[in-house]
């Protein structure tokens, strides 16, 4: 296929005729998934999987999963890595980086803006209360999330074993999130090559419950569009350009300010980060705290939770909590600028070396993933996968679910064992209170959403004007 047929021109009819959606059409989908997508990757998954698999009907159940798998193995932000490649699916190379900005735009819009309130006003109490309601409602996205992912992800008994060993592991024992994740794939390729029908990919429907969509019931249907098959030649330079846009400002900041600038140390601490961090944004905190708090001092250690507040509350990936990092950074060390000015570059630069690297990924893999959507071995890998971060996602809620009911969270360590350990007397009764009212509402009363999101927030305002909460 020649490079020049790379348009944004919608494709007419999709599988068995039906319609396929134009590019303003998807726009809209985009933006609105942008705007739902609160509660980390786990909520920001099952929101995409709501809309485009049970919704839309774009695509169907195995290609979603196939294609969550690939984006696990991948540094960076999984849900956002995600969205560009089913739009990549859909509209092409337009479509996939129309879905991954409209992704993380809000997010951008709200860390900056909440950035610049914390930074100029200090913590203000009413916008600790908004985050004091929202975090509970975060909480009961996320476990829901883990339910209606278990759900479809664990078909056998062979895949709750590889979720409950994954949890134990990284639960119980600080297993390292990449050897889960290796683990778990070699054993689902063996047991692909093997032929073991409790691995069988993510063909193999199962028992997927009543919201399960087969793919060739969808407009993307069973086979892979002509678009999507592997262009050598586009796809080089393609890469090409979008290693000039990620590195080229790097380069330019070093040889313009040199080493030990603030800028320059923000632009290639998070370019490094974007290739060697794995497990999501949870995985990553560590990481980013260590470096920003003890090596760059740009933050102040209970500065960084407050940063992650921010990111949990606010639409997009929780990995933009690095653009408060690199905002406070560039605040506190201007220059020749203005705090504030300096401060906005900063968090933009950080954004901006974090989220280019991803568009290379998908764009660079897809293809040749897409085309190996019916290897019955590399099928059977990715699904031992997708059970694995069953039990790593569950491990997310619980230590989330510690941080919201106890204000001191220690560790245990001993005879191999590292397990979160709560400050029985630091248990916050009013956070608790709330924490189990919004899993009654949306367990037991299926709220939606965006009501679950702006009812905790408006509780947690008027716990705060009431005096229950101090925040």
């Amino acid at each position: 296929m020649s490079d020049t047929t790379e348009t944004t021109t919608p494709i007419t009819l999709g599988a068995d005729g039906r319609r396929w959606p134009g590019f303003a059409e998807a726009l809209a989908v985009w933006g609105r998934i942008a705007l739902l997508s609160f509660g980390g990757p786990a909520g920001q998954i099952a929101v995409m999987h709501r809309i485009l698999v049970e919704e839309k009907r774009w695509l169907g159940e195995a290609r979603f999963l196939h294609a969550l798998n690939f984006c696990m193995l991948l540094p960076g932000p999984e849900a956002q890595q995600l969205a560009v490649y089913i739009g990549w699916l859909l509209h092409r190379t337009a479509g996939g980086l129309a879905a991954g900005i409209l992704f993380v735009l809000p997010g951008v819009i709200a860390i900056m803006g909440l950035s610049i309130i914390y930074a100029l006003y200090g913590n203000l109490g009413f916008v600790a209360a908004l985050f004091f309601g929202l975090k509970a409602a975060v909480l009961a996205i996320v476990l829901q999330a883990v339910v209606r992912i278990a759900r479809r992800a664990l078909k056998s008994p062979a895949m709750t074993a590889l979720a409950a060993t994954s949890f134990v592991a990284i639960f119980a024992f600080a297993a390292p999130f990449p050897a889960i994740i290796l683990s778990a794939g070699a054993i689902g390729y063996l047991g692909g090559v093997t032929g073991l029908k409790a691995f069988a990919g993510s063909g193999d429907h199962g028992t997927m419950g009543a919201g399960h969509v087969e793919d060739a019931d969808t407009i993307l249907g069973l086979e892979v569009p002509d678009h999507a098959r592997p262009e050598r030649r586009h796809s080089l330079r393609l890469a090409a350009v979008l290693l000039v846009l990620w590195l080229g400002p790097v380069a330019l900041l070093f040889a313009l300010l040199g080493p030990g600038q603030v800028f320059s140390d923000i632009a290639l601490f998070f370019s490094k980060m974007a290739v060697v961090t794995f497990g999501g944004a949870y995985a990553v905190l560590a990481y980013v705290a260590q470096a920003a708090v003890g090596t760059y001092g740009w933050l102040a250690p209970g500065e960084m939770l407050d940063g992650l507040g921010m990111a949990e509350t606010t639409p997009g990936p929780l990995i933009m909590v690095t653009q408060f990092v690199g905002f406070m950074g560039a605040f506190r060390d201007p220059g020749g600028l203005t705090p504030l000015t300096a401060g906005v570059l900063g968090g933009l630069l950080t954004t901006w070396v974090t989220f280019v690297p991803c568009f290379l990924w998908i764009f660079l893999g897809a293809p040749h993933i897409e085309r190996l959507r019916g290897n019955a071995a590399l099928s059977a890998a990715l699904t031992a996968i997708t059970a694995a971060v069953v039990g790593v996602i569950l491990n997310l809620a619980i230590w989330f679910a510690l941080h919201v009911a106890f204000r001191e969270v220690g560790t245990f360590q001993r005879f191999g064992l590292h397990l979160a350990q709560p400050s029985w007397s630091s248990l916050d009764w009013v956070a608790a209170a709330l924490a189990a009212a919004t899993l009654i509402a949306a367990f037991r009363f299926k709220v939606g959403l965006v009501s679950l999101l702006a009812g905790a927030s408006l509780a947690g305002l008027a716990l705060y004007a009431a005096g229950w909460i101090q925040a």
